[in-house]
């Protein structure tokens, strides 16, 4: 059973990377972490095994994990969003001397 932090991870890691999973591999995550549906529900709607729901979510979230091993745009988007955060709290004049640092590097 997955706790919410990974549940929050793993769908964080879908809306990075869904346009790198198969059609199947969406339909099967959006059908159990959006619309809330059971294996059993799924593999009923789809005409396969419970197992083969069960394991096409386990690869998905296991390819999730690997693009994000391999481009790491969920760290890069956090680094972002610090530093977006810290400009909000300066003065132009600050952001400015902050900018002209970066581009320097």
């Amino acid at each position: 059973m997955e706790n919410l932090d990974e549940i929050i991870k793993i769908n964080k890691l879908y809306d990075l990377y869904k346009e790198l999973l198969t059609d199947k591999q969406k339909e099967y995550f959006e059908a159990f972490y959006f619309e809330n549906m059971s294996l059993h529900e799924i593999a009923e709607n789809y005409n396969v095994s419970r197992n083969a729901v069960y394991s096409q979510l386990n690869l998905t979230k296991e390819a999730l994990l690997k693009y994000e091993s391999k481009l790491h745009l969920e760290e890069k988007e956090k680094s972002n969003q610090d530093l977006f955060d810290k400009l909000k709290q300066l003065n132009l004049k600050e952001v400015n001397e902050i900018l002209k640092e970066y581009e320097e590097e």
